[in-house]
């Protein structure tokens, strides 16, 4: 009895393997699954992230902004030492920044406006404070009362070159949570914060003026004197 040999099997084997292998079908389809996610991670990512800049320099822009307005305040005349605001000049102010955010997400700014006093110990400390909430799309800011008031010390947070004795800076102070569009690659919001320090630039010091008819009248000269504590 003659045993059948395996070796046609074991050839139609290898060639079946080897037709296999040289098979090119499909390989874009597997190539394809295999980079599609890594693609959408870094599309997403950079698109997240080059957002989430953008809306660092917006609120890098509106707190320049807020205090370079109020540093201008204009004197009611020449010879005036001091310029006064009232909460509509300030709301003004916060409202003029609302076009700055257009466009992004409508989670609110907040935004604090302060006046600082450097006294000949070079103690800065808060002279007149006030907040508003700036929602992109609105027509108008929102007053609202402020985090800080007058006589808080605030020495550690003004940078060392700005401790000039008696002197007077207008500081802002910008809140905006980043909320990605999609959130593929950044799960969470990020909190983005910014300030920026200005000088008085036509007066000595700007003086908050609160519509009080009990307050005295301005000097027409001098205007209101700079408060000093």
């Amino acid at each position: 009895m003659k045993t059948r040999s395996m070796s046609p099997i074991w050839l139609r084997g290898r060639r079946c393997i080897a037709d296999m292998l040289a098979d090119c079908r499909g390989i874009a389809a597997t190539e394809f699954a295999v980079i599609v996610p890594i693609m959408l991670v870094l599309f997403f990512g950079v698109v997240e992230f080059s957002s989430g800049v953008a809306v660092d320099r917006k609120v890098t822009l509106i707190a320049r902004a807020l205090s370079d307005l109020t540093s201008q305040t204009p004197p009611p005349t020449v010879q005036s030492t001091s310029a006064s605001i009232l909460d509509n000049d300030l709301q003004n102010i916060f409202t003029a920044s609302i076009s700055i955010m257009y466009s992004y997400s409508p989670t609110p700014v907040k935004a604090t406006l302060s006046e600082i006093y450097v006294d000949s110990n070079q103690k800065a400390t808060i002279q007149w404070s006030k907040a508003a909430i700036i929602a992109p799309g609105a027509t108008q800011a929102t007053l609202t009362t402020s985090s800080h008031s007058p006589n808080d010390v605030v020495t550690p947070i003004v940078p060392s070159t700005l401790l000039v004795k008696q002197t007077y800076l207008i500081f802002s102070e910008v809140n905006y949570l980043y909320t990605p569009t999609i959130g593929y690659v950044m799960k969470t919001a990020v909190n983005l914060a910014d300030k920026a320090y200005a000088r008085p630039s036509q007066v000595v010091c700007v003086v908050y003026a609160t519509p009080n008819p009990t307050q005295p009248a301005p000097d027409p000269l001098t205007g209101n004197p700079c408060p000093t504590p």
